[in-house]
Protein backbone atom coordinates (compact mmCIF):
# COMPACT_ATOMS: atom_id res chain seq x y z
CA UNK A 1 0.00 0.00 0.00
CA UNK A 2 1.25 3.66 -0.53
CA UNK A 3 0.49 6.74 0.10
CA UNK A 4 -1.20 8.82 -2.86
CA UNK A 5 -0.37 12.54 -2.86
CA UNK A 6 -2.34 14.61 -5.09
CA UNK A 7 -0.95 17.86 -7.07
CA UNK A 8 -3.02 18.25 -9.93
CA UNK A 9 -4.73 21.29 -10.76
CA UNK A 10 -8.56 19.18 -10.26
CA UNK A 11 -9.50 17.56 -7.92
CA UNK A 12 -7.47 18.98 -5.43
CA UNK A 13 -6.75 17.35 -2.03
CA UNK A 14 -9.74 17.72 0.37
CA UNK A 15 -9.23 18.07 3.88
CA UNK A 16 -10.10 16.25 6.44
CA UNK A 17 -13.17 18.21 8.10
CA UNK A 18 -14.48 18.52 4.87
CA UNK A 19 -14.40 14.84 4.48
CA UNK A 20 -16.02 14.24 7.46
CA UNK A 21 -18.48 16.64 7.13
CA UNK A 22 -19.96 14.90 3.82
CA UNK A 23 -19.31 11.57 5.88
CA UNK A 24 -22.18 12.48 7.51
CA UNK A 25 -25.64 11.01 7.56
CA UNK A 26 -27.73 13.03 4.66
CA UNK A 27 -30.27 15.26 4.84
CA UNK A 28 -33.46 16.43 3.14
CA UNK A 29 -33.21 19.45 1.01
CA UNK A 30 -36.79 20.72 0.92
CA UNK A 31 -36.15 21.35 4.65
CA UNK A 32 -35.09 24.40 7.21
CA UNK A 33 -32.09 22.61 8.39
CA UNK A 34 -30.40 22.73 4.66
CA UNK A 35 -31.63 26.24 3.58
CA UNK A 36 -29.94 27.50 6.96
CA UNK A 37 -26.96 25.58 5.52
CA UNK A 38 -26.91 26.71 1.64
CA UNK A 39 -27.52 30.47 3.72
CA UNK A 40 -24.54 30.14 4.78
CA UNK A 41 -22.98 28.85 1.81
CA UNK A 42 -23.74 31.87 0.03
CA UNK A 43 -22.84 33.84 2.56
CA UNK A 44 -19.59 32.23 2.25
CA UNK A 45 -19.16 32.14 -1.93
CA UNK A 46 -19.99 35.98 -1.76
CA UNK A 47 -16.79 36.77 0.47
CA UNK A 48 -14.73 34.26 -1.58
CA UNK A 49 -16.09 36.06 -4.99
CA UNK A 50 -15.72 39.49 -3.13
CA UNK A 51 -18.94 40.35 -4.43
CA UNK A 52 -22.43 41.18 -3.27
CA UNK A 53 -23.70 40.09 -6.38
CA UNK A 54 -25.92 37.07 -6.53
CA UNK A 55 -24.18 33.78 -6.62
CA UNK A 56 -25.33 30.66 -7.94
CA UNK A 57 -24.97 26.63 -7.33
CA UNK A 58 -25.20 24.45 -9.93
CA UNK A 59 -24.99 20.29 -9.84
CA UNK A 60 -22.47 20.28 -12.66
CA UNK A 61 -18.97 20.68 -13.02
CA UNK A 62 -17.40 24.07 -13.93
CA UNK A 63 -18.17 23.57 -17.76
CA UNK A 64 -22.28 23.52 -16.59
CA UNK A 65 -21.49 27.05 -15.23
CA UNK A 66 -20.09 28.59 -18.56
CA UNK A 67 -22.20 26.72 -20.44
CA UNK A 68 -25.10 29.06 -17.73
CA UNK A 69 -23.33 32.14 -18.86
CA UNK A 70 -23.87 31.56 -21.99
CA UNK A 71 -27.41 30.63 -22.51
CA UNK A 72 -28.95 33.19 -20.04
CA UNK A 73 -26.59 36.44 -21.44
CA UNK A 74 -26.83 36.02 -25.08
CA UNK A 75 -29.33 35.24 -28.32
CA UNK A 76 -28.10 33.34 -31.60
CA UNK A 77 -26.88 35.29 -33.52
CA UNK A 78 -25.47 37.47 -31.16
CA UNK A 79 -21.74 38.59 -31.54
CA UNK A 80 -19.16 38.05 -28.54
CA UNK A 81 -15.14 38.27 -28.15
CA UNK A 82 -13.64 34.80 -26.96
CA UNK A 83 -10.17 34.92 -26.13
CA UNK A 84 -8.30 31.19 -27.44
CA UNK A 85 -4.92 30.69 -25.23
CA UNK A 86 -5.45 27.38 -23.85
CA UNK A 87 -7.79 24.47 -24.12
CA UNK A 88 -10.55 26.23 -21.87
CA UNK A 89 -10.52 29.48 -23.58
CA UNK A 90 -11.61 27.43 -26.51
CA UNK A 91 -13.87 26.08 -24.25
CA UNK A 92 -16.05 29.64 -24.71
CA UNK A 93 -15.49 29.38 -28.08
CA UNK A 94 -17.38 25.72 -28.80
CA UNK A 95 -19.97 26.53 -26.21
CA UNK A 96 -21.06 29.93 -28.02
CA UNK A 97 -21.13 28.30 -31.73
CA UNK A 98 -23.16 25.38 -30.22
CA UNK A 99 -25.92 27.97 -29.65
CA UNK A 100 -25.57 29.94 -32.80
CA UNK A 101 -23.59 32.65 -31.23
CA UNK A 102 -21.09 34.06 -33.42
CA UNK A 103 -17.49 34.78 -31.59
CA UNK A 104 -14.67 37.13 -32.53
CA UNK A 105 -12.23 34.98 -31.34
CA UNK A 106 -8.57 36.45 -30.22
CA UNK A 107 -6.25 33.54 -30.60
CA UNK A 108 -3.21 33.85 -28.15
CA UNK A 109 -0.12 31.62 -28.00
CA UNK A 110 -0.68 28.67 -25.65
CA UNK A 111 1.65 29.79 -23.02
CA UNK A 112 1.25 33.35 -23.05
CA UNK A 113 -1.31 36.32 -21.51
CA UNK A 114 -4.33 38.32 -23.87
CA UNK A 115 -3.00 41.79 -24.30
CA UNK A 116 -5.81 43.82 -23.29
CA UNK A 117 -5.50 46.32 -25.85
CA UNK A 118 -6.23 43.90 -28.51
CA UNK A 119 -10.06 43.32 -27.06
CA UNK A 120 -10.45 46.64 -26.70
CA UNK A 121 -9.57 47.54 -30.11
CA UNK A 122 -12.70 44.60 -31.31
CA UNK A 123 -14.95 46.68 -29.00
CA UNK A 124 -14.09 50.19 -30.42
CA UNK A 125 -15.02 48.31 -34.07
CA UNK A 126 -17.55 46.19 -33.40
CA UNK A 127 -20.38 48.43 -31.37
CA UNK A 128 -22.44 44.97 -31.62
CA UNK A 129 -20.35 43.01 -29.42
CA UNK A 130 -22.34 41.89 -26.51
CA UNK A 131 -19.90 39.99 -23.90
CA UNK A 132 -16.05 39.15 -23.50
CA UNK A 133 -15.55 36.03 -22.54
CA UNK A 134 -11.94 35.18 -21.35
CA UNK A 135 -10.12 32.98 -18.16
CA UNK A 136 -8.38 34.66 -15.08
CA UNK A 137 -5.85 31.59 -14.61
CA UNK A 138 -5.84 29.48 -18.30
CA UNK A 139 -5.53 25.95 -16.78
CA UNK A 140 -3.66 24.09 -19.68
CA UNK A 141 -0.98 26.36 -20.04
CA UNK A 142 -0.52 28.11 -16.82
CA UNK A 143 -0.87 31.30 -17.42
CA UNK A 144 -3.04 34.26 -15.88
CA UNK A 145 -4.36 37.07 -17.81
CA UNK A 146 -5.19 41.05 -16.13
CA UNK A 147 -8.87 40.50 -15.86
CA UNK A 148 -8.41 43.56 -14.27
CA UNK A 149 -7.34 45.43 -17.06
CA UNK A 150 -9.66 43.74 -19.01
CA UNK A 151 -12.69 44.88 -17.30
CA UNK A 152 -11.44 48.40 -17.08
CA UNK A 153 -11.67 48.27 -20.94
CA UNK A 154 -15.36 46.40 -20.81
CA UNK A 155 -16.83 48.92 -17.72
CA UNK A 156 -16.68 51.50 -20.81
CA UNK A 157 -18.57 49.80 -23.37
CA UNK A 158 -21.95 47.68 -23.13
CA UNK A 159 -20.40 44.27 -23.31
CA UNK A 160 -20.28 42.26 -20.04
CA UNK A 161 -17.48 40.74 -19.24
CA UNK A 162 -17.53 36.93 -18.29
CA UNK A 163 -14.77 35.55 -16.46
CA UNK A 164 -13.37 31.67 -15.97
CA UNK A 165 -11.94 31.50 -12.33
CA UNK A 166 -12.52 27.78 -12.17
CA UNK A 167 -9.09 26.95 -11.27
CA UNK A 168 -8.31 30.73 -9.98
CA UNK A 169 -11.13 31.12 -7.11
CA UNK A 170 -9.46 30.82 -3.48
CA UNK A 171 -6.04 30.35 -5.35
CA UNK A 172 -5.36 33.98 -7.23
CA UNK A 173 -6.33 37.51 -6.33
CA UNK A 174 -9.89 37.80 -7.82
CA UNK A 175 -11.74 41.33 -6.44
CA UNK A 176 -15.12 40.73 -8.67
CA UNK A 177 -16.86 43.69 -7.80
CA UNK A 178 -13.65 46.13 -7.36
CA UNK A 179 -12.43 45.15 -10.75
CA UNK A 180 -15.61 44.94 -12.04
CA UNK A 181 -16.29 41.85 -13.75
CA UNK A 182 -20.27 40.80 -14.40
CA UNK A 183 -19.71 37.31 -14.56
CA UNK A 184 -17.88 35.08 -12.82
CA UNK A 185 -17.69 30.81 -12.80
CA UNK A 186 -15.59 28.61 -10.62
CA UNK A 187 -16.24 24.87 -9.94
CA UNK A 188 -15.50 23.11 -6.62
CA UNK A 189 -12.75 20.40 -6.98
CA UNK A 190 -9.69 23.16 -7.26
CA UNK A 191 -9.39 26.05 -4.95
CA UNK A 192 -12.48 25.19 -3.02
CA UNK A 193 -10.95 22.19 -1.96
CA UNK A 194 -14.17 19.90 -2.80
CA UNK A 195 -14.47 16.97 -4.97
CA UNK A 196 -16.01 17.49 -8.50
CA UNK A 197 -19.85 17.90 -8.67
CA UNK A 198 -20.97 21.60 -7.91
CA UNK A 199 -20.33 24.59 -10.19
CA UNK A 200 -20.50 28.83 -9.11
CA UNK A 201 -22.18 32.05 -11.24
CA UNK A 202 -22.28 35.30 -9.97
CA UNK A 203 -23.33 37.97 -11.98
CA UNK A 204 -23.73 41.75 -11.71
CA UNK A 205 -26.53 44.01 -12.57
CA UNK A 206 -25.15 45.24 -15.62
CA UNK A 207 -25.43 40.98 -16.51
CA UNK A 208 -28.83 40.50 -15.63
CA UNK A 209 -29.98 43.48 -17.77
CA UNK A 210 -29.40 40.77 -20.64
CA UNK A 211 -30.80 38.06 -19.04
CA UNK A 212 -34.67 38.34 -19.70
CA UNK A 213 -33.64 39.67 -23.12
CA UNK A 214 -31.80 36.08 -23.74
CA UNK A 215 -32.99 33.68 -26.58
CA UNK A 216 -30.80 30.75 -26.11
CA UNK A 217 -32.71 27.74 -25.06
CA UNK A 218 -32.60 26.94 -21.25
CA UNK A 219 -33.94 25.14 -18.21
CA UNK A 220 -31.83 23.54 -16.18
CA UNK A 221 -29.37 26.74 -15.99
CA UNK A 222 -32.29 29.09 -16.22
CA UNK A 223 -30.87 31.90 -13.95
CA UNK A 224 -34.37 33.48 -13.46
CA UNK A 225 -35.64 30.28 -12.51
CA UNK A 226 -32.66 29.71 -9.85
CA UNK A 227 -33.47 33.56 -8.79
CA UNK A 228 -36.34 33.10 -7.90
CA UNK A 229 -35.32 30.30 -5.45
CA UNK A 230 -32.00 31.87 -4.17
CA UNK A 231 -34.46 34.62 -2.86
CA UNK A 232 -36.21 31.88 -0.60
CA UNK A 233 -32.75 30.44 0.02
CA UNK A 234 -34.03 27.15 -2.41
CA UNK A 235 -32.81 25.79 -5.29
CA UNK A 236 -35.11 24.90 -8.76
CA UNK A 237 -33.55 21.46 -8.67
CA UNK A 238 -32.27 18.88 -6.52
CA UNK A 239 -29.00 20.43 -5.23
CA UNK A 240 -25.65 18.29 -4.41
CA UNK A 241 -27.14 17.98 -1.08
CA UNK A 242 -23.36 16.36 0.43
CA UNK A 243 -21.31 18.68 -1.33
CA UNK A 244 -23.21 21.56 -0.39
CA UNK A 245 -22.26 20.57 3.31
CA UNK A 246 -18.56 20.05 2.97
CA UNK A 247 -19.09 23.35 1.19
CA UNK A 248 -19.73 25.11 3.93
CA UNK A 249 -16.85 23.09 5.96
CA UNK A 250 -14.22 24.70 3.13
CA UNK A 251 -15.32 28.13 3.28
CA UNK A 252 -15.55 28.55 7.24
CA UNK A 253 -11.79 27.16 6.52
CA UNK A 254 -11.51 29.69 4.24
CA UNK A 255 -12.79 32.60 5.85
CA UNK A 256 -10.71 31.73 9.18
CA UNK A 257 -7.39 31.84 7.36
CA UNK A 258 -8.35 35.02 5.04
CA UNK A 259 -8.06 35.06 1.41
CA UNK A 260 -5.60 38.00 1.54
CA UNK A 261 -2.89 34.87 3.45
CA UNK A 262 -4.22 32.38 0.74
CA UNK A 263 -3.58 34.35 -1.62
CA UNK A 264 0.12 35.23 -0.07
CA UNK A 265 0.55 31.30 0.53
CA UNK A 266 -0.35 29.86 -2.99
CA UNK A 267 2.20 32.82 -4.63
CA UNK A 268 4.39 31.27 -2.01
CA UNK A 269 4.03 28.01 -3.21
CA UNK A 270 4.07 29.44 -7.21
CA UNK A 271 7.72 31.18 -6.61
CA UNK A 272 9.10 27.86 -5.01
CA UNK A 273 8.30 25.55 -7.36
CA UNK A 274 9.32 27.77 -10.31
CA UNK A 275 12.42 28.24 -8.36
CA UNK A 276 12.63 24.89 -7.78
CA UNK A 277 12.12 23.61 -11.69
CA UNK A 278 14.54 26.04 -13.13
CA UNK A 279 17.00 25.17 -10.79
CA UNK A 280 17.07 21.62 -12.78
CA UNK A 281 17.95 23.04 -15.94
CA UNK A 282 14.13 22.68 -16.72
CA UNK A 283 11.99 25.52 -18.57
CA UNK A 284 8.48 27.40 -17.51
CA UNK A 285 6.40 27.20 -20.62
CA UNK A 286 4.67 30.58 -19.18
CA UNK A 287 7.31 32.68 -17.81
CA UNK A 288 6.13 35.78 -18.56
CA UNK A 289 2.58 35.77 -16.81
CA UNK A 290 2.65 32.56 -14.87
CA UNK A 291 -0.54 31.61 -12.63
CA UNK A 292 -0.33 30.94 -8.34
CA UNK A 293 -2.59 28.44 -8.88
CA UNK A 294 -0.68 26.25 -11.60
CA UNK A 295 3.34 25.99 -12.98
CA UNK A 296 3.40 24.91 -16.06
CA UNK A 297 6.96 23.32 -17.23
CA UNK A 298 8.69 22.35 -20.53
CA UNK A 299 9.49 18.13 -20.81
CA UNK A 300 13.14 17.86 -21.22
CA UNK A 301 13.62 17.17 -24.71
CA UNK A 302 14.70 13.65 -25.38
CA UNK A 303 11.73 13.12 -22.79
CA UNK A 304 8.12 11.04 -23.30
CA UNK A 305 6.19 13.56 -21.02
CA UNK A 306 3.10 10.98 -20.53
CA UNK A 307 5.89 8.79 -19.85
CA UNK A 308 6.77 11.14 -16.82
CA UNK A 309 3.25 11.75 -15.24
CA UNK A 310 2.99 7.77 -15.18
CA UNK A 311 6.25 6.88 -13.36
CA UNK A 312 5.85 9.47 -10.77
CA UNK A 313 2.29 8.49 -9.89
CA UNK A 314 2.85 4.75 -10.59
CA UNK A 315 6.10 4.12 -8.93
CA UNK A 316 6.51 7.44 -6.24
CA UNK A 317 2.59 7.94 -5.60
CA UNK A 318 3.00 11.65 -6.85
CA UNK A 319 -0.10 12.68 -8.97
CA UNK A 320 0.50 16.16 -11.45
CA UNK A 321 -1.12 16.63 -14.50
CA UNK A 322 0.05 15.88 -18.09
CA UNK A 323 0.07 18.32 -21.35
CA UNK A 324 -3.57 18.62 -23.35
CA UNK A 325 -4.75 18.63 -26.54
CA UNK A 326 -1.32 20.15 -28.50
CA UNK A 327 0.64 19.91 -25.74
CA UNK A 328 0.32 16.52 -24.66
CA UNK A 329 3.49 14.84 -23.67
CA UNK A 330 5.51 18.38 -24.07
CA UNK A 331 4.67 19.86 -20.79
CA UNK A 332 3.82 18.68 -17.08
CA UNK A 333 1.96 20.86 -14.40
CA UNK A 334 2.34 21.08 -10.90
CA UNK A 335 -0.76 22.44 -8.76
CA UNK A 336 -0.46 24.64 -5.87
CA UNK A 337 -3.71 25.46 -4.86
CA UNK A 338 -6.82 24.65 -2.32
CA UNK A 339 -5.36 22.04 0.28
CA UNK A 340 -1.83 22.00 -1.15
CA UNK A 341 1.11 22.79 1.08
CA UNK A 342 4.80 23.89 1.04
CA UNK A 343 4.83 19.97 2.35
CA UNK A 344 3.62 18.50 -0.31
CA UNK A 345 5.41 20.90 -3.04
CA UNK A 346 8.96 19.74 -1.36
CA UNK A 347 7.68 15.94 -1.61
CA UNK A 348 6.47 16.44 -5.50
CA UNK A 349 10.01 18.02 -6.18
CA UNK A 350 12.05 15.46 -4.86
CA UNK A 351 10.22 12.73 -6.25
CA UNK A 352 10.47 14.81 -9.94
CA UNK A 353 14.37 15.22 -9.04
CA UNK A 354 14.41 11.11 -9.18
CA UNK A 355 12.09 10.38 -11.97
CA UNK A 356 13.76 12.55 -14.07
CA UNK A 357 17.12 10.85 -13.20
CA UNK A 358 15.61 7.13 -14.33
CA UNK A 359 14.50 8.93 -16.87
CA UNK A 360 18.06 10.11 -18.28
CA UNK A 361 17.62 12.97 -17.80
CA UNK A 362 20.69 13.93 -14.68
CA UNK A 363 20.11 16.13 -12.20
CA UNK A 364 21.73 16.39 -9.36
CA UNK A 365 19.37 15.06 -6.41
CA UNK A 366 18.02 17.57 -3.59
CA UNK A 367 19.26 20.96 -6.10
CA UNK A 368 15.68 21.51 -6.59
CA UNK A 369 14.64 20.72 -3.16
CA UNK A 370 17.16 23.45 -2.05
CA UNK A 371 16.14 25.98 -4.02
CA UNK A 372 12.05 25.63 -2.68
CA UNK A 373 13.71 25.42 1.02
CA UNK A 374 15.37 29.26 0.47
CA UNK A 375 11.76 30.65 -0.72
CA UNK A 376 9.88 28.78 1.63
CA UNK A 377 12.96 29.75 4.44
CA UNK A 378 12.34 33.01 3.51
CA UNK A 379 8.46 33.29 3.64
Amino acid sequence: MRKQLLLTPGPTPIPPEVALAMAKPIIHHRTSEYRAIFEEVIKGLKYVFQTENDCFVFASSGTGAMEAAVVNLLSPKDKVITVQGGKFGERWTEICQSYGIEPSVIDVPWGEAVEPERIAEILEKDLRIKAVFTTLCETSTGVVNDVKKIAQITSKHKAVLVVDAISALASIELRTDAWGIDVVVAGSQKGLMLPPGISFLSISPKAWALVNEAKCPRYYFDLREAKRSLDKMDTPFTPAVTLVIGLREALQMIQKEGLENIWKRHALMAEATRKAVLALGLELFAPHAPSDAVTAVKVPSGLDGENLVKLLRQKYGVSIAGGQAELKGKIFRIAHMGYITPEDILLVISCLEIALNEMGYKVPLGKGVKAAEEVFGKG
